[in-house]
């Protein structure tokens, strides 16, 4: 499958990356909602690095996500988790996408509040069901009824993601489209002069 062509920067990135400081840029929510390619979409059109924490867990470990919940588990993986998020929060301004289970630690959130402005990207079961059976690196979804547990994580999680300053859809679209949604909430957001 060929990449997709890359992203214009937009017309007033140098404007956001000034309203946005040392802040950085941080989407949440659940697995299969598009927060890394979304993310990678959005650095590219604002002009800012981007940063997956699960790659960068990954990196750090030396093994992959389910290699690392197999051997050192869930509870191991969610500090390392939080270690990461909080170096990757003190080199912004960028684009972070964190996993979908980062933001449920409080600590972390608390970290997020203060040096970031969050996106929870907000996807229906549907579409995460059908994004999610894509790929088989996702651990918490390895059971016997993997939609029934995606369904009891979007339960406990929602409320949680709630708690970030932005929510943007993230539907069966093409994820240009969710970026320019981000960019515009942001540009009112951030309340950056219009050109």
């Amino acid at each position: 499958m060929p990449s997709p062509p890359p992203i214009a920067l937009h017309p007033r990135a140098d404007a956001f990356r000034a309203s946005l400081g040392c802040r950085s840029i941080v989407l949440v929510g659940m697995p299969g909602s598009g927060k890394s390619s979304i993310g990678r979409r959005l650095g590219q059109r604002l002009g800012l690095r981007f940063a997956d924490a699960d790659h960068e867990i990954e990196r750090a470990a030396n093994m992959t996500i389910p290699e690392f919940f197999q051997s050192k588990g869930e509870a191991e993986f969610r500090k390392g988790e939080q270690k990461v998020i909080a170096r990757l929060l003190e080199n912004g301004p960028q684009v972070i996408a964190t996993g979908g289970g980062a933001f449920m630690n409080e600590e972390t959130r608390a970290r997020i509040r203060e040096r970031s402005i969050s996106i929870w990207l907000k996807a229906d079961l549907e579409t995460l069901m059908k994004r999610v059976r894509r790929k088989s690196n996702r651990p918490l979804l390895q059971t016997a009824d993997p939609e029934a547990t995606l369904r009891n994580l979007l339960v406990a999680r929602e409320p949680v993601y709630a708690e970030a300053d932005l929510c943007i859809t993230s539907a069966e679209v093409p994820h240009e489209e969710v970026v320019e949604a981000i960019v515009d909430r942001l540009g009112a957001t951030l309340h950056e002069p219009q050109a």
